[in-house]
């Protein structure tokens, strides 16, 4: 335990579990991928070393990270994952936590501290403290994905293309249903994957199962059938304010009768229309420098608009 004047660092340990959980489902900017139960089910490829932030004895923000040699990283098995906090947390304080952090890291050795800010469309209020103590404290913006999103009571017209391919897959009889053949779609996403860019996906069929099971009202399987065979799918994060496709697959009968299609128009008009959001996800690589320009160009004909997903960095070892 590393002490700051009233405000105490304590290191996650899987005890804390219950306090842990429970301040992340009430928090201003926590998603349910910062759960334990989302969390652990890759501990055994990252090291954690999460901090809870204590004020008087109450837990007033919590940070999910991993050790990284002499990197504190918040948190490498994760898309974003800053410091989370309540509808308390106010500017003042943030700076404390941060103050905080650096003496913490500089206790245990840590050289830098890479910061993934969580995008401001996962906050229920205003949540942006954690960037005007990121700038106080020299951070040097080391990374920046661009993400196509759309504001669901803002939405934009599809383009005429879209709206074509759409009417082309309902007159083959495409069925868009919410589907648990997790292993089916993950095969469609793994051809995908290799053949357009010899990758894997971040998670095996068996962990997205995993996982589904474990959130099942936030981690959901939408495909397009034709009869019993399918032929596009997504698996959609789903938060309070945003689903998130985390997952966009089809197979190549699937490209030719806009099987993809169906489901987004399903998801956008339909089924999401109580979410602020819906989130497309990045179509940027090597560190945010390349931009897939076709990828974005195919979410935008959604309607879908820019925001971005950044990484800060923090060096102590000048």
């Amino acid at each position: 335990m590393q002490k700051n004047m009233t405000l105490e660092v304590i290191k996650y340990e899987s005890h804390y579990k219950p306090i842990w959980d429970e301040f992340i489902k009430h928090s201003k900017n926590g998603v349910f991928l910062f759960l334990r139960g989302y969390m652990d089910y890759h501990s055994d490829r990252f090291t954690d070393h999460s901090l809870m932030f204590l004020k008087n004895d109450l837990l007033i923000a919590a940070m999910p990270a991993n050790m990284n040699d002499d990197m504190l990283v918040s948190h490498s098995g994760l898309t974003f994952g800053g410091v989370i906090s309540d509808n308390k947390m106010k500017i003042s304080p943030m700076l404390e936590v941060f103050e905080a952090i650096i003496t913490y890291m500089q206790k245990c050795m840590f050289k830098k501290l890479i910061y993934k800010v969580i995008p401001h469309i996962y906050h229920s209020i205003p949540s942006e403290e954690d960037l005007y103590a990121l700038f106080v404290n020299e951070a040097r913006l080391c990374r920046r994905d661009f993400s196509t999103t759309i504001r669901m009571k803002d939405k934009l017209k599809f383009a005429k293309g879209r709206k074509h391919s759409i009417k082309k897959a309902q007159k083959m009889d495409l069925e868009v249903i919410e589907s648990k053949d997790f292993e089916a779609f993950m095969d469609i996403e793994k051809l995908v994957l290799k053949k357009n860019y010899n990758t894997k996906p971040v998670h095996s069929a068996d962990e997205i199962k995993l996982l589904a099971k474990r959130f099942p009202k936030n981690i959901k399987l939408f495909g397009a059938y034709k009869k019993a065979t399918m032929l596009a799918g997504t698996i959609i994060y789903e938060s309070k304010n945003v689903a998130h496709a985390q997952y966009i697959a089809s197979t190549d009968e699937g490209k030719e009768i806009g099987a993809s299609d169906i489901i987004f128009d399903y998801l956008i008009q339909k089924y999401y229309t109580d979410k602020r959001y819906f989130d497309f996800g990045i179509s940027t690589e090597k560190d945010g420098k390349y931009l897939n320009t076709n990828l974005t160009l195919n979410k935008e004909t959604f309607g879908g608009r820019g925001i971005v997903y950044d990484w800060y960095e923090i060096n102590l070892g000048k």
